[in-house]
């Protein structure tokens, strides 16, 4: 049994675990109406899939980290033991879902001594230096070992050493026994569950997992991807936020034109996440009001006649959407490292179900969302807003902004655009904020918004879009948010006045349709130098955003957060 040194402190442990600095997002409890409402078969389906996301967990603990699970087995003897630091150690463990994460200060959290989080995560060899990966493949390549590089470069294959070279593994073969626990109980949850429609999915998924073919994969995001009218939600979430090894190809231009001349696309790695949750009838219904507006918004995408778009004007558009009450966010969908998702556009562009005539899904967490304390949003509205513009701040303002955000991932350019490396996530987030500011304006013309709202969502976003700290570079979400403060401000979109923000209201959307045009020409042309050029232009730090930064820390001193899944927690429990 491997052995640990706990690296905080038992002073800094009380510190991060108290209420003050790790808030709570409560999802749904045994006792919640939306699930006592359910029919009898959903609750029996509900525990199948929460047991399900619980061990989609376990095999990210393991992409996220090679430590992961000895770490964890570590915590357990030592809380047996009655080390209260263990204790207090395996409380953020479970709330960032893994030994390294980051805090709402950029703050690099190690919870073991001698163990950081490395570039390539869990899913590249622990010793494997940027170097030498860029060296291996340019070796393999020339030895004609194209299909070799294909499978390690592969969105959803685990790296590993082979003799002086490597080998890519699908996670389905590394994990096959879990994955094949997966399928078991997905199709257990299929038995009961009251959807004909989410038990086709369900089935497609499961065979999924017991094949390593991205042609299952495909079939079941397809069927994912149409669901609408259901009671539950499951979802397998794939992203490639975390991969930073992946990324640094195209920093060498030798082995970038070995991998054009063969055709090979290095893709970032999936990282995979679980979430189970009740669909919220009523909030679904409000998400469906843009819909019929999506076609309109993809005609008025910069330069539309270059590319093709997810969403076609002239089609039918293949976009579900769903407000989801939330039992169970497992893996990499419930990691909260400095913050936590609030909603997912999926499948990615990467994916293959895209290929096969599959559409989009957006899946919105009701609970992570909520304002759960009134008054310290007040007390941060005083710090850093204008009082006159107080009246426009809305918090569910933000909700209307996060859905134009989701959807706009489904606008642009349909490539993965991997040609940007390091800068591709960022760059997509970036588009996906300002063409939801960019449509406010069509958006109200159109009736979607009032004038009231319209001005309530540029005020609202302007506002939370000011950060505690100056993040690293490898935060993609922070890191547009940084950007586009300093691009807003150039345009005098917003002002520091007596120490608070003012929202030229006004300036605000042109400054961004300005921004979003650069952004979609930044896609379209997949130039990493002009992508490299472009966000180290706009992230800088200013003074302003500093002077803002240390009034959110004296009125937040939240580090980070975690969840309470009570009825997830008794479902898993129940025997079969």
């Amino acid at each position: 049994m491997r052995e640990f040194e706990l690296n905080l402190s038992a002073e800094e442990l009380k510190k991060r675990t108290g209420k003050d600095y790790l808030v709570t997002k409560k999802f749904l409890t045994p006792d919640a109406p939306e699930y006592l409402e359910l029919d009898e078969g959903d609750k029996k389906a509900l525990v199948h899939l929460v047991k399900a996301a619980n061990i989609i967990e376990q095999i990210n603990m393991q992409l996220d980290c090679h430590d992961n699970l000895e770490f964890k087995a570590f915590l357990e003897r030592e809380i047996k033991k009655g080390n209260e630091n263990a204790k207090l150690t395996k409380i953020l463990f479970d709330a960032q879902k893994g030994m390294n994460a980051v805090d709402t200060m950029s703050n690099k959290i190690n919870l073991a001594k001698g163990i950081e989080e490395l570039p390539g995560k869990g899913v590249f060899p622990k010793d494997l230096t940027k170097e030498e990966f860029h060296k291996i493949l340019i070796q393999m390549i020339n030895s004609n070992k194209i299909d070799e590089v294909k499978k390690i470069l592969s969105q959803r294959s685990v790296v590993e050493r082979s003799g002086k070279h490597l080998v890519g593994i699908d996670y389905v073969d590394k994990f096959s026994k879990e994955c094949g626990i997966i399928a078991d109980e997905l199709e257990k949850a299929a038995e009961t569950s009251t959807n004909e429609d989410f038990n086709e999915y369900l089935i497609l998924q499961a065979k999924a997992l017991r094949t390593a073919d991205p042609t299952f994969d495909a079939f079941a995001d397809k069927k994912w991807a149409s669901l609408q009218d259901t009671p539950l939600e499951f979802t397998i979430t794939r992203e490639n936020y975390e991969d930073e090894m992946t990324g640094t190809i195209m920093e060498n231009p030798e082995l970038k034109s070995l991998l054009e001349k063969h055709n090979i696309t290095p893709t970032p790695k999936d990282f995979l996440g679980g979430r189970v949750g009740i669909v919220n009838k009523k909030g679904t219904e409000a998400l469906m009001a843009i819909k019929k507006y999506l076609p309109e918004l993809a005609k008025n995408m910069p330069y539309c006649d270059e590319y093709e778009q997810n969403i076609s004007p002239d089609q039918d558009t293949k976009q579900t959407m769903v407000d989801v009450d939330m039992v169970q966010a497992a893996g990499d969908v419930g990691a909260y490292r400095g913050g936590i998702t609030l909603a997912e556009n999926l499948p990615n562009d990467d994916k293959p179900s895209l290929q096969i005539g599959g559409g989009r899904r957006n899946v919105y967490h009701r609970q992570i969302r909520f304002i759960s304390d009134k008054k310290k949003l007040q007390k941060r509205l005083d710090a850093i807003l204008d009082k006159d513009q107080h009246q426009y701040y809305l918090d569910e303002a933000d909700h209307w902004f996060t859905i134009g955000h989701e959807n706009a991932h489904s606008l642009g350019p349909k490539k993965g655009c991997e040609k940007l490396g390091k800068y591709r996530n960022i760059i997509e987030e970036n588009k996906a904020d300002m063409a939801s500011l960019a449509f406010v304006d069509l958006l109200t013309e159109l009736g979607m918004y009032t004038e009231e709202q319209r001005k309530q969502i540029i005020v609202t976003v302007t506002a939370d879009n000011f950060l505690k700290s100056k993040p690293t570079l490898s935060q993609a979400h922070r890191v547009r948010t940084v950007m586009q403060n300093n691009y807003m401000a150039k345009r005098g979109a917003y002002e520091i006045v007596d120490g608070k923000i003012h929202v030229n209201i006004d300036k605000v959307v042109p400054a961004a349709k300005e921004m979003l045009a650069e952004i979609i020409r930044i896609q379209i042309d997949e130039k990493f130098d002009k992508a490299d050029k472009y966000v180290k232009e706009n992230f800088v730090w200013t003074d302003n955003m500093e002077l803002i930064a240390k009034k959110l820390q004296k009125v937040n001193k939240a580090l980070n957060g975690k969840l309470e899944t009570k009825l997830a927690d008794k479902l898993a429990k129940i025997r079969d």
